[in-house]
């Protein structure tokens, strides 16, 4: 695999039996069809990966240092939130390094043994894919985290102690790492879109549900709670239900057409209308850097404790760079 099929632009390549159409050789009538259907292949400039891969990176550094400095967001939510900038993280770093090698190897600057260059877009593949899979088990987890905090308050230090909550998110890296480098060795079997497509859908269901029974119940508890601190505990709780709903809301968002890109790679392979979606992949890598540039900007906008600290990490860095 040369270097220009790196990380998550390699999968519309490998995971694509049709990748054949993008090539420059195209034929005749390929040209025909898609000029009929006003079908554009874009191509995304490297230097806009480069730029908004740059920006997620240090977002995300800055959040999970935040968490890390502030003994008041050392809690098991803040942990699960610190993980998924991590996943985001893993997107931003792997963007970063497969495009500069790209951009080296474009201007013929770049001189490294092919093997060498294997390696690497295995390791670059392996982060992708550890984050898609992080980044849906953190979703899910901090889902239930919320739900148990809103429907069993008093026993929450209990259920959710840091030991578990450690745990968790041991169990969840495990589970990602080896499974990404499962997906990785099998990449040229349709199974392994298939699990991610599942995977995908069965943690959408899952959030849903959960969200929308959070959200009932919850809005019948209230009209029942005539204690301030306990009112003032479930519109805390609350807050960080609906601030994990805009995460998932802008992670289906961003992520949503790559995974429909995948679908249809299965499931209408030869249809022109599929075939011309597929033309707007590197439009659906873009939503998905996005979402890692964005995700940081939601914690700041619904976490008063995190904003403050992010703000004396700026002002610090600010003032060092001086």
């Amino acid at each position: 695999m040369d270097i220009s099929n790196n990380s998550l632009r390699y999968l519309h390549a490998e995971f694509n039996p049709l990748a054949e159409i993008l090539d420059d050789n195209e034929t005749n009538s390929t040209r025909g069809e898609r000029n009929f259907l006003n079908c554009v292949h874009i191509r995304v400039p490297q230097e806009l990966f480069l730029t908004l891969g740059l920006i997620s990176l240090v977002e995300n550094i800055l959040v999970i240092l935040a968490i890390i400095r502030n003994r008041n967001l050392h809690s098991p939510m803040y942990y699960f939130i610190c993980c998924l900038a991590v996943s985001d993280m893993l997107v931003s770093v792997s963007n970063v390094v497969e495009t500069i090698f790209m951009l080296l190897n474009d201007n013929d600057l770049l001189d490294v043994h092919p093997g060498a260059l294997r390696h690497l877009d295995n390791v670059i593949d392996v982060m992708i894919c550890s984050s898609v899979v992080s980044s849906l088990s953190f979703l899910c987890t901090i889902a239930a985290d919320r739900y148990i905090t809103i429907f069993y308050a008093l026993r929450y230090h209990s259920i959710m102690t840091t030991h578990r909550a450690i745990t968790i998110i041991v169990l969840v890296w495990l589970t990602s790492i080896t499974s990404s480098i499962l997906f990785i060795v099998y990449h040229t079997d349709n199974a392994v879109i298939v699990c991610l497509v599942t995977f995908f859908c069965v943690t959408l269901v899952f959030n849903a549900a959960l969200y929308l029974h959070m959200f009932v119940l919850a809005h019948i508890h209230s009209r029942r709670i005539t204690a301030f601190q306990k009112g003032r505990r479930q519109s805390t709780s609350m807050k960080g239900a609906i601030t994990l709903t805009i995460l998932l809301g802008v992670f289906i968002f961003c992520w949503g057409p790559f995974f429909l890109h995948l679908f249809l790679i299965l499931a209408c392979p030869s249809s022109p209308l599929c075939k011309c979606f597929f033309q707007y992949f590197h439009l659906f890598l873009i939503l998905i850097i996005c979402n890692s540039l964005i995700d940081p900007l939601i914690y700041a906008y619904r976490s008063q404790e995190l904003r403050k600290t992010l703000k004396e990490l700026v002002l610090c860095c600010w003032c060092f760079g001086m």
